[in-house]
């Protein structure tokens, strides 16, 4: 389980203020044009702004379970990256020996063997993780002003893949990934070939060669996935309606509520004449109330739709990728000083 920042409601208010505050600005301005100028001819009937209202709903529904869908596919898919890694490090402990070498190789070399495997599929790790950090054209929600204050940013925009490649791979396997479009494949042809010349030497056997075939052709199968998720969006004509649909409910609701509330006012005058004059004001909360909850609801389900972006509630691949790197590297025996520390959380977020 890789924790995720559960905010506060008092966070959320936060981190949605600036259109709370443009809610409060459009109520206050027409209750006042309203209230000072007498347009109580002026208003919308409740029915054709209530069915407004349902489809906004619903709309907005569907796209937070579009998104929700997303992002819980894109965190199957890691955790399948975490089984998959651990039974490919375990696979090449055990069948990488001399049971039926041609020519029988020293322990060192197939500790040598062994810890090439691993690190390059640590490699693999890494490349995938930095391929899926790429921006998109469509990945706009880092640029949100209240996205950006927070100061929280995934660990592959504060340094380099070449950096990240070079302690795990040799010179001519980083030159071999470097000249190539995708690293992660590149890194998957690297150990099948690599595989092949051991089956060929004896080092593994041919049954234990396609077990070992096998795992990476389902790393391609995972990596595959992570990669639609990544490159293929949410339709855009479902998102942008979404948005436009959500900012026309809120423009006009004012025209139906504030007449609503001027009625209810008038209604009892001869009883509360202090609080019948005045009541068309506690419009106002209510009106930013029903604002804030669309607008959220509509904003989260934006939030959602790129679970590999680097926001904070998006799929913690770094935490992922770096915790199954921990684990091969204590099972491979490397010492303290060689395993890297987990990604630091910032401000109780895993990236």
């Amino acid at each position: 389980m890789h924790l995720k920042r559960n905010y506060t409601t008092f966070e959320m208010a936060i981190w949605t203020r600036y259109e709370t505050l443009l809610f409060i600005i459009l109520i206050v301005a027409w209750v006042s044009i309203y209230y000072f100028f007498d347009l109580s001819w002026f208003k919308i009937p409740w029915t054709p702004l209530a069915l407004i209202g349902t489809a906004v709903a619903f709309v907005i529904g569907f796209q937070n379970n579009a998104a929700y869908g997303r992002i819980w596919e894109a965190r199957k898919i890691w955790g399948g990256i975490v089984n998959t890694s651990r039974t490919f490090g375990v696979f090449v402990q055990d069948m990488v020996n001399n049971e039926h070498a041609k020519k029988p190789a020293t322990e060192s070399e197939l500790q040598k063997e062994i810890d090439t495997l691993t690190n390059r599929h640590i490699a693999w790790m890494t490349a995938l993780r930095f391929a899926m950090r790429e921006p998109r054209k469509w990945e706009t929600t880092m640029n949100h002003k209240t996205n950006k204050e927070w100061g929280m940013r995934p660990p592959e925009k504060d340094t380099m893949l070449e950096c990240e490649l070079k302690s795990n791979i040799s010179e001519d396997d980083f030159n071999y990934v470097m000249s190539k479009n995708n690293k992660a494949t590149a890194m998957l042809y690297l150990q099948s070939h690599h595989l092949k010349e051991l089956k060929d030497k004896g080092l593994i056997w041919e049954f234990s060669y396609l077990e070992l075939e096998g795992i990476i052709q389902e790393l391609f199968t995972l990596q595959g996935k992570s990669e639609r998720i990544k490159n293929f969006p949410y339709p855009r004509q479902f998102a942008t309606l979404n948005h436009f649909f959500m900012w026309i409910f809120v423009l006009l609701l004012p025209l139906s509520l504030v007449p609503q509330f001027a009625e209810i006012g008038l209604n009892i005058i001869d009883k509360s004449p202090l609080i019948g004059k005045y009541f068309m004001w506690f419009s106002i909360p209510f009106y930013v109330i029903v604002a804030w909850i669309f607008h959220t609801m509509e904003r989260i389900g934006r939030t959602g739709e790129n679970p590999f972006e680097g926001t904070a509630n998006d799929v913690p691949i770094s935490t992922i990728a770096r915790g199954i790197e921990i684990d091969l590297l204590q099972n491979l025996g490397a010492s303290k000083e060689m395993i890297p520390g987990q990604f630091p959380m910032k401000k109780d977020t895993q990236f």
